[in-house]
């Protein structure tokens, strides 16, 4: 009988999370050097990413971190950002804000392209991050763990700073 509910209560009920939206605040390409002096293009950003989260579990709560949200202009990370450690209970939904910022990222040679792509339409960005939560089902007898990988392809226009942007459709899930 004591397994049958230790297995009832610890069937994995996976957290559901969904990016919902990016407002992008600030962007800059500007000329300047990197710490060694060598002369490139800058890079500044600063945006707010909005996601929901929600833990379906009925018999626990669980304990959620992710790691460093990266946003990515090709394979060169001009942003970043965390989620802070946080505790959902069971059954409920909550709302995350993140902050995304880059200071003076250096391009190294690719700045003419991204002024260039920004003036026809749209800077291509993909953000990445993993979100972890961990459940306590009996103290730290029994815990289960759930990983989620988000992807998401963003195109930063700066004609339309300072509106968000849905990003329901954008983002893969594994």
């Amino acid at each position: 009988m004591f397994s049958l509910i230790l297995w009832g209560a610890s069937r994995p009920y996976k957290p559901e999370i969904t990016v919902q939206s990016i407002i992008f605040h600030d962007f800059y390409v500007s000329a300047g050097s990197d710490a060694t002096g060598v002369p490139t293009k800058m890079i500044s950003l600063n945006a707010t990413l909005k996601m929901s989260f929600y833990n379906p579990a009925t018999f626990f709560g669980v304990h959620v971190t992710s790691t460093p949200m990266d946003l990515m202009y090709y394979q060169l990370v001009v942003a970043s950002g965390q989620v802070k450690r946080f505790y959902q209970s069971r059954k409920t939904h909550r709302t995350i804000s993140v902050v995304l910022q880059g200071k003076k990222v250096p391009l190294y040679g690719g700045g003419a392209s991204l002024t260039s792509s920004d003036a026809v339409g749209g800077v291509p960005l993909d953000l990445t991050f993993d979100i972890k939560a961990k459940a306590y089902v009996l103290g730290k007898l029994v815990k289960t763990k759930f990983s989620k990988r988000v992807y998401c392809k963003i195109d930063m226009d700066s004609a339309k700073l300072m509106k968000s942007r849905s990003l329901k459709n954008a983002c893969e899930y594994d």
